[in-house]
């Protein structure tokens, strides 16, 4: 008889297949020490110096080949392994205690990540990244096989506690028909990567942990069921409800001519190159981290007017939405953040390191105002992190000075989206960050499974946010999309226009699907889908709820 396991539903779509789990970790190496000569001391130094640079460069070479979210992830990746901190104390430990390469990296790895664990979200994330660059560093050093996702030469469907954020974005769609994690959170890199390689995934499994390996499962990453000794119809029936391939003509609207605007997230230039394949209306979220990340020093104003204009170029005559550098917590750069902020998710970040370093923000300006002037788009600027009405406005003077027409405010702060009003008197338009708004509303780390139901933005709470924000927005006339993971949920999409977002920015994979939801429902019914979540008592029940009031609009659609 089958059984249902159920968890937080991440990425929509039904898959059947066999469990493929991912390999033991790399094994604790052994209390060991070399020889106490100077050259036998020096000569394990150089084997860890050299086990580093191999590491860093497979790992960046991965960056190089990938786009998107996923080429940040293992960038970021490959900086941890070229951590300067991280490769000083194992040599220390080498030089000090005479403990084997693969020793001191262990000890010193493990060290740093007790560190990070108790400083919360999103730096507490930071420690899982260790330690997968932990047991890339060992497995190099002794030899042994590397963590990574398994090539078993047939389709699977991968099991895990959870993913390190370079497997995640090494998936191969081709063989991974879905992912099955126990721990881990709606907003986690697994859930995010697995939306943007259109993999069904659920997360927070209980019961996850006993799947077998070469079991046959039956993955629904809409609903969040797992089901266990599936019958042969359950199976067929997944494998007939493989999503068609649908494509998006390029504009957004409900099915009564209801206009809302769909852009894509775009993190680099080949990241634009997607979205353009993919017919985004625009850019409604363009990361110009991708030009700050692994740097000692600033990029220069050259160096970002080139990588601005990459992206730009890409979509003449069309909206793009640039996001300034959004330093701190899980992206500490050296020339704007402190590396000792007892809690950096509610430390100096986002438009923030502006205040100790106003130069910096004053450059990035500059860089955007002359690649807009050397190319057609449609040139919007917006800061992250913006908490007060005093914010929006000094934000709002710093692009006017460049001649910035366009600056807008990130809501992401709670006290943002209940200020809104005051806020949008000097921001010309907001786009909301679900993504933070919920971990700070809900107070809730979004790598816990234990906590996915709170870190999720069907939180009748955090809905109640977005009301707030577009309320606030509509006082003053000024549109506010939505840009973070809960725009790219086709079942949330419809709840959040009801609440007032006027447009949803996403990876461009899930456009297609997005689109055809909003096609078949009136702007009226998204108006009433939105009351029946905001009257549902938790996440669970509000998407219970809105997913039964959709059922004839998503059954034929396979979501």
């Amino acid at each position: 008889m089958s059984t249902t396991l159920t968890g937080a539903p991440v990425s929509p779509g039904r898959a059947a297949d066999v469990v493929v789990t991912m390999p033991a970790p790399v094994p604790e190496p052994p209390e060991a020490t070399v020889a106490e000569s100077p050259s036998e001391i020096d000569a394990a130094v150089g084997r860890l110096t050299a086990a580093s640079e191999a590491v860093t460069e497979r790992l960046g070479a991965l960056a190089d080949a990938a786009t998107g979210t996923a080429a940040e992830v293992l960038a970021v990746t490959a900086a941890m392994a070229a951590d300067p901190t991280l490769a000083a104390d194992a040599e220390r430990r080498v030089r000090e205690s005479r403990l084997t390469p693969e020793r001191a990296v262990w000890d010193a790895a493990n060290a740093l990540a007790a560190q990070l664990e108790p400083l919360g979200p999103p730096l507490s994330e930071r420690a899982r990244d260790v330690r997968d660059v932990r047991d890339r560093l060992v497995a190099e050093l002794t030899g042994v096989r590397p963590p990574g996702v398994p090539s078993p030469g047939h389709p699977f469907v991968l099991v895990a506690e959870d993913l390190a954020p370079a497997d995640t974005a090494t998936l191969d769609p081709e063989s991974v028909v879905a992912v099955v994690t126990s721990g881990g959170g709606p907003t986690s890199h697994t859930a995010i990567l697995a939306r943007a390689l259109g993999i069904p995934a659920v997360v927070a499994v209980r019961g996850a942990d006993d799947l077998a390996e070469g079991e046959t499962v039956v993955v629904d990453g809409g609903v969040g069921t797992v089901v266990r000794d599936p019958s042969a119809e359950q199976v067929e029936a997944a494998r007939r409800a493989v999503r068609v391939e649908r494509t998006f003509d390029g504009t957004g609207r409900t099915a009564d001519g209801h206009r809302v605007e769909l852009l894509a997230n775009v993190a680099d230039p080949e990241g634009a190159k997607a979205a353009v394949a993919a017919h985004a209306e625009g850019v409604g979220l363009f990361r110009t981290e991708f030009c700050f990340l692994g740097r000692d020093t600033e990029p220069s104003l050259d160096d970002q007017v080139a990588a601005y204009r990459g992206v730009l170029a890409e979509f003449a005559g069309r909206k793009v939405v640039v996001r300034t550098l959004d330093a701190g917590a899980d992206k500490p750069l050296p020339f704007v953040t402190a590396d000792d902020e007892p809690n950096p998710a509610l430390g100096v970040r986002g438009l923030r390191t502006a205040v100790a370093h106003p130069e910096v923000l004053d450059r990035q300006l500059q860089a955007v105002a002359d690649a807009a002037a050397a190319e057609n788009a449609d040139v919007w600027v917006m800061a992250p992190m913006v908490a007060t009405t005093g914010e929006a406005r000094a934000f709002a003077e710093a692009c006017d000075k460049h001649g910035l027409a366009r600056s807008g405010a990130m809501v992401e702060v709670p006290a943002a989206a209940l200020r809104s009003r005051w806020v949008f008197e000097h921001a010309t338009f907001g786009s909301i960050g679900t993504n933070d708004l919920t971990q700070y509303a809900m107070a809730a780390d979004r790598m816990l499974g234990d906590l996915a139901e709170l870190s999720t933005s069907w939180q009748p709470a955090v809905l109640e946010l977005v009301r707030a924000t577009c309320e606030g927005a509509r006082a003053n006339a000024r549109p506010v999309g939505v840009c973070g993971e809960a725009a790219a949920d086709a079942v949330l999409a419809p709840v959040l226009v009801g609440l007032g977002v006027t447009s949803l920015s996403m990876t461009p994979r899930a456009l297609a699907d997005v689109a055809a939801v909003l096609a078949e429902v009136t702007f009226a019914r998204c108006r009433e889908l939105a009351q029946v979540a905001l009257e549902q008592p938790d996440a669970g029940a509000a998407r219970d709820a809105v997913r039964r009031e959709l059922a004839g609009v998503l059954e034929p659609l396979g979501l």
